[in-house]
Parts: C-alpha cells; structure tokens; sequence
C-alpha cells in the first residue's frame, strides 16, 4: 500500500498577535480524501491548518498555522510518502512586517505591504523523486481550466483537480481532473465524499498504482485531535 501526504485547511498570516489573514476552507475535502484512501489500506499522514473538521483516527495529523509551516512540514513528511495531495488552501500572501503589538485605531486609514509566501504543492512537485507522485488542486473564480492548466505546469504537478469559491466550506464540491498535457480526465460532482472517493480512485487508476477495492466504511469517525 501506498504512503499518502495530504495538506488540508487554511493558514493564517498573523498581522499582530490578535489579527491574522486567512480563507474559509474547512478542510472537509482532506478529510474526505483521507477517509477514501484508508478505506483502500493506504497509510495517511494529514499536514492541516486550524480547521473544526473530525479527520480518521487512523490517520497521523500534524496540525500547523502559517504557510511556512504547512511548507516544512509537508516537505519533511513528503520525503517517505510515495503521494502528495495539496488539498489545502494556504494563504499566498503575508504581511511584509507583522507588528509586536496590537495595532491600535486611529481614526485614518491602514495600509498593509503583502508579500507572497512560498509555495507548499511547487516545492513539493520540484522536489518530488520519480517514484513519487503529487496531485494539485487549484480553485479559481473565472478561465478555471486555463489557469488550472497553468498551475500543473508551474508546480510540477502530475495531476490536477480544478474546482470553483463555491467549493469552500461546503459539503459538495464539482471538480475538474487534468493531466499534465492539459486533458480533461474526469469531470466529477456531487458530496464531497463521494467526490473525494472518485479522485482517489483515478489518481491511482491514471497514474498506474495499485488500487485496492473500497469498502466504503467510513467509521471513523472520531477526531484524533481538536483544533482551534
């Protein structure tokens, strides 16, 4: 069986020690990617942002916050696993200085300098061996399937899942699969288990791995840690 890395949730940018920046992702669809690759056998180890969601008991959680530490994190645990699936949405900018102090109202208005983070699925994909595999995902408002194409290329991915902002903090998701020659694989909707059920399947499928049957027994369902 296969060693499977998944990032899942947000991080937070911190602006002081109270503000930070972030997104609404929920990290149900690494849960749900987690519980369908158990359910195959496969060994599961969940780099996750501040999330609410139970993940399977059964699987290694390493809970971080910043991007910078999804992307160490990640990286380490990537090196003995065999796929990487970056189903987490990290925050791409940070404050360029993050103040020591709560940032106190002044009656005028804020300006804050951003500067890009780096990368956690590019430096996993530029760094990946070639007995190992990482998968994408890429969400995008408007040209969803050119920009998903665009980020396969750049981050070395060898597939990628393409889905929309109606995807965050939802139960469902409608999702695109691409390969790396920019071909519609499989177009897929419907609850976020099922989903994440299919991309399991193909992802092994496409990619010539082993694939065991699944026994569709999501049981468990008990948290192996609670998050802020």
């Amino acid at each position: 069986m296969a060693k499977i890395l998944i990032t899942s949730g947000p991080t937070r940018q911190y602006l002081d020690p109270v503000r930070y920046l972030t997104n609404a992702s929920s990290g149900r669809m690494g849960a749900a990617l987690a519980a369908a690759c158990i359910e195959r056998g496969h060994e599961v180890v969940i780099v996750s942002g501040p999330v609410a969601v139970t993940y399977p008991v059964s699987a290694t959680v390493i809970p971080v916050v910043t991007t910078d530490e999804m992307l160490a994190a990640a990286s380490q645990q990537f090196t003995g696993c065999d796929v990487a699936i970056g189903a987490a949405a990290p925050c791409d900018y940070q404050p360029q200085q993050v103040a020591s102090q709560k940032i106190a109202k002044t009656g005028q208005p804020l300006t804050i300098e951003l500067i890009e983070t780096r990368d956690v699925v590019a430096t996993l994909g530029q760094s990946k061996r070639s007995d190992q595999r990482v998968i994408g995902f890429a969400l995008e408002t408007d040209d969803r399937r050119f920009r998903a194409i665009v980020k396969l290329e750049k981050k070395h991915c060898d597939l990628i899942v393409s889905n929309g902002p109606d995807a965050i903090d939802s139960t469902d998701n409608q999702v695109e699969i691409l390969a790396a020659d920019g071909t519609l694989v499989e177009a897929i909707a419907g609850s976020k288990e099922s989903v994440a059920d299919r991309i399991i399947e193909v992802i092994f499928r496409r990619l010539g791995l082993q694939v065991p049957v699944s026994t569709h027994t999501r049981s468990e369902t008990a948290s192996n840690r609670d998050q802020p």
